[in-house]
């Protein structure tokens, strides 16, 4: 398997957004700096919520531009509305994601409003993004949550998760996520979703987000890259979940993935060693132990000692 992987490291985000101490600005761009350094060439930097519903995420515009200073960095932020997709034109975000929850009742909890409205503000989303200059147009990217089941109403119809990557690929998405932000799947759904929504909606991109919740989230990256998949969400040492998920733990850790599909001769582009050291930092930062397999271990020798 000697092709590309290409990792986006979500901590900033998806991962603070799980803890309830605010980490200082000056911490998360030195966390921002520490991963660029490391290799890492696409990050969710923050998202455009209001404060008031996350309060860890209130320096949105501060991050943001100080990511764009970065040279070759794709930065990216999660808008949960047209509101939140004006913040991200007006900064100049490189791609803009947008979430829309499979189950009705997650996206409910969510966004406040059913998923079939969810996508008709996609709609809008795309419309407002295509009136700037083609040369400073955001990529719009649609994450599909609790796309592999939920906890609020269990299981999820895999047609449902199809007929909804079309609608959004129809809406004019640039890729679409699928995301198991409950940890409900398992590799064989994975992979057999992971066939069908790509064959639906090709020659569109469609990218991982897996959680770890329940010990599966490599093996559905596997499972995800069987199928064809070159492109997944990771976070810094494993920091993350869902706040309005109950029973969503954290996601996938980023030096957990590129130790893996470097192993298997899918390059990254990322420093394994260096991203171990910022996973160390982050977790002294965070000032909890974070549950990177990883980070405690190291990577795996080559030769096996004397």
């Amino acid at each position: 398997m000697s092709e590309r992987a290409y990792v986006r490291e979500v901590g900033l985000r998806d991962g603070l957004q799980s803890i309830a101490e605010i980490l200082p600005t000056e911490q998360k761009l030195a966390w921002l700096d520490a991963e660029y350094a490391a290799g890492v060439r696409e990050i969710e930097v923050s998202s455009f919520v209001p404060p008031k519903l996350l309060p860890q995420l209130a320096d949105a515009e501060a991050v943001v531009r100080h990511a764009l200073s970065l040279p070759g960095l794709t930065v990216s932020a999660l808008i949960p509305n047209l509101k939140g997709a004006e913040r991200g034109l007006a900064l100049g975000v490189h791609e803009m994601n947008f979430v829309i929850s499979v189950s009705e009742g997650h996206n409910r909890s969510n966004v406040r409003r059913s998923t079939e409205e969810s996508v008709e503000d996609f709609g809008r989303v795309v419309a407002l993004c295509r009136t700037g200059p083609e040369d400073r147009r955001p990529r719009v990217a649609c994450g599909l949550a609790t796309a592999f089941g939920c906890t609020i109403e269990g299981p999820v119809d895999e047609d449902r998760v199809r007929r909804i990557a079309v609608e959004v690929a129809e809406a004019g998405s640039d890729a679409i996520m699928l995301a198991d932000t409950v940890g409900y799947g398992q590799p064989a759904a994975v992979e057999r979703v992971f066939r069908r929504v790509m064959a639906d909606v090709a020659p569109l991109p469609v990218a991982g987000h897996f959680h770890d919740t329940r010990g599966l989230g490599l093996a559905n990256v596997l499972a995800a890259l069987n199928a064809g998949a070159r492109a997944f969400d990771a976070s810094l040492g494993g920091l993350g979940g869902c706040p309005y998920a109950p029973g969503a733990t954290g996601n996938i850790a980023t030096e957990e993935l590129v130790h893996m599909v470097e192993d298997m001769g899918v390059a990254t582009g990322v420093d394994l060693a260096a991203m171990i050291d910022v996973a160390a930092e982050a977790e002294r930062m965070v000032g909890r132990e974070l549950p990177s397999q990883v980070l405690r271990a190291g990577p795996r020798t080559r030769t096996i000692p004397a």
